[in-house]
């Protein structure tokens, strides 16, 4: 059994230190600067989950005013202590009630970061607290994977999630269909230690996103299977969705 665990002490697990090394080879970030640009036309942007500003420091150095909202102080904290972090304001609180202000152009939600919320009302209130956020015709823009429960085996999963000769990890992962949740820990092997990330993912399938975006006065304007607008497939493991108000 995968132990629950506190989202807002996800930082907290120590994950923040190595955050950037075990991830950011793996994500599309410049495809995703250069839409996100685009999308906002000149426009503020606020990124829910802006964690260390992988996105949204780039996003600063086109000219764009970036704001956040993070549930991790210590996130924040290494945001803020790279070059134009300081930059960014952030506010540190639960991104579906959080409030930072209004007037944004576009309300960003990365990396399957709607997943982290606990459960379908409070994904619900995320959208609304985006809407509540943007001015007129504004954008929300969501990228997360499509669910692959056909990938498990009695509701359980073990993958290697990053392979190389200094860092490795492997990722347990227990499924549970009914509350449409993946408990997952990841174990990150490096330097001969050992370091255990838990992590949890209420799950939902892109139609139900569509459902909670129409709760929230949003209609669905496109959606891709990458930041690169490749054409969204039954084969698609993953969406970049934009919703519009």
């Amino acid at each position: 059994m995968v132990a629950d665990f506190d989202p807002t002490a996800y930082g907290a697990s120590g994950i923040a230190e190595e955050y950037d090394d075990l991830y950011d080879a793996h994500w599309e970030t410049d495809a995703a600067v250069d839409l996100v640009a685009e999308l906002a036309g000149g426009g503020r942007v606020l990124e829910l989950g802006i964690g260390t500003g992988r996105l949204a420091l780039p996003l600063l150095d086109r000219g764009i005013e970036v704001h956040g909202i993070e549930g991790s102080p210590e996130m924040v904290a290494k945001l803020h202590d790279k070059p134009g972090g300081e930059r960014i304001p952030v506010v540190v609180g639960d991104f579906a009630h959080a409030d930072a202000g209004q007037g944004f152009s576009l309300v960003l939600l990365a990396v399957n970061t709607i997943f982290a919320l606990p459960d379908q009302r409070a994904q619900v209130e995320c959208f609304r607290n985006a809407a509540r956020h943007l001015g007129p015709s504004g954008r929300f823009v969501i990228e997360a994977w499509v669910p692959d429960v056909g990938a498990f085996r009695a509701n359980r999963l073990v993958r290697p999630r990053i392979m190389g000769a200094e860092r490795m990890s492997i990722e347990s992962v227990e499924l549970d269909p009914v509350e449409q949740m993946m408990r997952t820990t990841q174990a990150v092997f490096s330097n001969g230690s050992v370091r255990l990330y838990p992590a949890n993912h209420r799950y939902a399938w892109p139609a139900e996103l569509d459902l909670m975006a129409q709760l929230a006065g949003f209609q669905r304007e496109d959606r891709w299977a990458d930041w690169s607008r490749c054409a969204f497939t039954a084969d698609s493991r993953a969406h970049v969705t934009v919703y519009r108000l």
